[in-house]
């Protein structure tokens, strides 16, 4: 399979202008109540947006072992946020990844474009496809729920 096989892209327009749903990914209070699959909780986060800065975030599933995903932030501005994405522990067949999602307003409803690779086998790019589609659903159904 061709390297660019690897690397995911996914679009998704959510119910919300722009600076809110940036909001939702550069604040880390309000990333804990969504991020991650349905039945995951966030026990800690530390993740303060900036250039260079580290990030982490442990993630919970409802069974199992609690584990984390790190990185450095590589842009942060008001319609870009880029990082590099690593698993701890690192599964075998895991490496890290740069994920690059870029928000675009159209009318009163904020498009999010997200880019991440490369990955070295098809079962992570589709585990990493699951992923951002569940947390997705779950901010939409977050800013529905406020004003």
């Amino acid at each position: 399979m061709e390297p660019e096989a690897l690397s995911l892209e996914l679009t998704r327009r959510l119910a919300a202008p722009r600076p809110r749903v940036v909001e939702h990914f550069t604040d880390a209070a309000l990333l804990a109540r969504w991020w991650g699959p349905r039945g995951f909780r966030i026990p800690s986060i530390d993740f303060v947006p900036r250039v260079g800065a580290t990030y982490r975030i442990e993630m919970q599933p409802s069974e199992g072992e609690a584990f984390a995903l790190a990185g450095i932030f590589r842009r942060v501005d008001r319609s870009h946020l880029a990082f590099t994405f690593a698993w701890q522990p690192a599964d075998p067949d895991d490496q890290e990844t740069l994920a690059e999602l870029s928000f675009h307003a159209v009318d009163d409803s904020t498009e999010i474009h997200i880019e991440q690779g490369r990955f070295r086998t098809e079962a992570r790019r589709e585990l990493h496809r699951t992923g951002w589609t569940e947390s997705l659903d779950r901010l939409a159904e977050v800013l529905a729920e406020q004003p």
